[in-house]
């Protein structure tokens, strides 16, 4: 590529130079030959007049002074003859040389003078300048002049060797451009390919060699990197495919001995004795922790897997996102009563129940999104309550009574918070949030979750008040294993938020953990928003 690129380079650059110095030298050459032609003309003219003059008078003695001292001076023949061609003064010049006679005819019959052409250093030494005598009416005689172009040719070659010289410092100027633009435009291809060659090399050979290079021509820097990011992707599919095997054979391996070991654990129960009992209840404690370790890995490792693509999938995923909150709601509404604390829930924005208003925005949450309205809550109702994930529409508007069960309102389809996304995965994302809120806010706390929607996005907040964890803890908390300061002693592994931020980033959705003022947690999902049909 480098040796192509330099030759486009050079050659551009030899047009540009060539079609510069050509014309100059032209031009300088034709200057000199009219100079010349000019000035010899010039002198014709005046020899012309100083014959009529001799003519009228009688005397050619001062002609021929003239003409003697111009030959002498500038070493250029001339000749002067009469209207019947005869001469009349004769410095250096034979009368019957084809070219001469031929001249002086030509002025004798006052025919315009043939053209000089243009002269070059390879030009003929001498040119004829021939000049009639007389009135245009009245033709005396002939002057003729041969004019040397020694001069002339020297000027000429010297003003073309000076452009000559120009332009090869403009080639060499050129070309030292060249070698850098060229060194610069392949320095980073050279770069890449060779750190593309490096990580190929650590990574496991793959089975099939890559041949997508191979159908593509282009210059031979531009195919190896081809060659080596085929190595790679088809290394990296290697990788990938090598890693969920792991992943399935690890699920298989490893479910299998502790099952059995739990069972085992279980029936031996019975027979422990009781100063043994507390180091039974922490081995079990032990191996129920690591069952719940190995499940997270594998959701983990399943969420983000990045094969699925929404845009591409047969059957376009999409749920009610407000159905799906109260469906959850509905199942920990339990446990937060257990544990002392209120779960309540707002309106989506355009979700409202007919006569229902929606509630002002809730400023407790920092960083809110632009244009997405935070409603205030609702207590969710202390009865039961059936939950519709996907059949019927969800009613916007919680009653705030307590005790009595809520009253649901149809509400057309194009109302509804749709989300691009199914209802199990956007229920896996839920229950984390949720899950966090009941095991770590505290007794007496409030949880809120709000559902809003717009500029092409469902947002699902978890906000509580809770004591929340530190700000320097915060961007910590989707990092896998990653416990807070307030968690550290409860159960857990530290994978849920991560397994819900890698759910909601394959749905091309996002999570993120901000605080709350005064204090508190807030969880915010965003996910894409199914479209309409009149989006459609």
């Amino acid at each position: 590529m480098r040796r192509r690129l330099l030759i486009a380079l050079t050659v551009f650059a030899t047009a540009a130079v060539l079609a510069f110095a050509i014309p100059l030298c032209l031009t300088a050459a034709t200057s000199r030959t009219q100079q010349l032609v000019g000035d010899r003309t010039g002198d014709a003219d005046r020899f012309a007049a100083l014959t009529v003059t001799a003519d009228r008078l009688g005397d050619t003695r001062a002609l021929t002074m003239e003409v003697q001292r111009y030959h002498d001076l500038y070493d250029e023949p001339v000749l002067i003859v009469d209207a019947r061609g005869l001469p009349i003064v004769n410095a250096g010049l034979d009368i019957h040389d084809p070219h001469v006679s031929a001249a002086l005819a030509a002025a004798r019959r006052n025919q315009r003078p043939a053209t000089v052409t243009r002269l070059l250093p390879w030009s003929p030494p001498r040119v004829v300048i021939a000049r009639p005598v007389g009135s245009d009416t009245h033709v005396e005689g002939a002057v003729l002049i041969t004019a040397s172009t020694t001069t002339a040719r020297t000027d000429i070659t010297r003003v073309w060797a000076i452009v000559a010289v120009g332009a090869i410092a403009a080639m060499a100027v050129f070309t030292a451009l060249a070698l850098m633009l060229s060194r610069w435009v392949l320095r980073p291809l050279a770069r890449l390919s060779g750190a593309v060659t490096e990580l190929t090399a650590t990574l496991p050979k793959p089975r099939t060699p890559a041949t997508v290079s191979r159908r593509h021509g282009g210059p031979p820097e531009l195919r190896a990197l081809a060659g080596s990011v085929d190595s790679m992707a088809a290394a990296v599919a290697e990788a990938s495919l090598a890693q969920r095997r792991l992943v399935d054979d690890t699920a298989h391996a490893m479910r299998n001995p502790l099952a059995a070991l739990t069972i085992r654990l279980d029936s031996l129960e019975p027979a422990i004795p009781a100063h043994a009992t507390a180091t039974f209840e922490g081995a079990s404690s032990e191996v129920e922790r690591l069952t719940g370790l190995l499940d997270g890995l594998l959701s983990l490792a399943v969420a983000e897997h990045r094969d699925f693509d929404p845009a591409t999938a047969p059957t376009p995923e999409s749920c009610d996102a407000a159905a799906v909150v109260e469906d959850r709601i509905d199942a920990w509404r339990t446990a937060f009563e257990d544990a002392g604390m209120t779960l309540t829930v707002t309106t989506p924005t355009g979700l409202s129940a007919a006569g229902a208003t929606a509630p002002p925005a809730d400023p407790a949450i920092e960083g809110g999104g632009a244009g997405v309205s935070a409603p205030e809550p609702h207590e969710i109702p202390t009865k039961s309550v059936t939950a519709h994930r996907t059949a019927e529409p969800v009613a916007a508007s919680l009653a705030p009574t307590v005790a009595e069960p809520i009253e649901r309102t149809a509400i057309p389809e194009t109302d509804r918070a749709q989300a691009a996304v199914s209802a199990d995965v956007l229920a896996q994302i839920l229950d984390v949030p949720l899950s966090n809120a009941c095991r770590y806010a505290g007794r007496g706390t409030t949880t809120r979750v709000s559902v809003d929607t717009g500029h092409g996005l469902v947002r699902i907040t978890v906000a509580d008040d809770g004591p929340g964890v530190p700000t320097a803890e915060l961007d910590r908390l989707t990092t896998r294993f990653f416990r807070g300061a307030n968690a550290a002693a409860g159960p857990g592994s530290g994978l849920g938020l991560p397994i819900a931020a890698a759910l909601a980033t394959s749905r091309h959705g996002s999570l993120s953990v901000r605080a709350v003022d005064p204090h508190g947690l807030a969880v915010r999902i965003d996910l894409p928003a199914h479209p309409t049909r009149d989006q459609s």
